[in-house]
């Protein structure tokens, strides 16, 4: 696998680098030797955060975690992601493009879904018209974490979700 390690207030030492390829490292079994892994480690007062970024055709596999030590960190997202894979291996293999990310030994491997995905209530709305700023106040009134709404300014669907520390996010999707 490919690394790309990249630090934010944190210095990249040939420590941590090689904490984070041997940790991931135990990954390469499932992928193929061209795929690619994008690695962030932040540290935040005394929060040591890793995020953990694997693109692959029409999928992306993400997770992130945050301790007091980041080698802890890194323990604990090898771990998250692991089990996302294993998780949703029938899922993603389903679609072929990303068939091509994998290896063929994890193709061949059987595992058990733990949790089937199971939707259990579906709801249609119309999406009105407004500004992002406008969208995260309904949503605030609303109670939710999330709101999908026409945005006025590009005319297209968006979705506004609220993020740790009060903050807001803006998803603009690309077609």
């Amino acid at each position: 696998m490919r690394y790309t390690i990249t630090g934010r207030n944190i210095e990249v030492t040939p420590g941590l680098r090689a904490a984070v390829e041997d940790k991931i490292g135990k990954l390469e079994r499932y992928f193929t030797p061209d795929t690619e892994v994008i690695v962030t480690l932040s540290v935040q007062k005394d929060r040591q955060k890793i995020e953990v970024t694997i693109p692959m055709k029409g999928n992306i596999i993400r997770a992130e975690e945050t301790s007091n030590d980041m080698y802890v960190s890194i323990d604990l997202v090898e771990e998250i992601i692991e089990r996302q894979i294993k998780k949703y291996k029938k899922k993603l293999i389903d679609k072929k493009q990303s068939a091509l990310s994998f290896s063929e030994a994890f193709m061949q491997e059987e595992y058990e879904a733990d949790d089937e995905i199971r939707i259990v209530k579906s709801k249609r709305f119309a999406v009105k018209p407004m500004d992002p700023e406008e969208a995260c106040v309904q949503m605030e009134l609303l109670g939710h974490s999330f709101y999908v709404f026409l945005n006025s300014e590009t005319e297209e669907v968006n979705v506004v979700y609220k993020r740790k520390g009060n903050t807001y996010g803006l998803i603009e999707p690309e077609f």
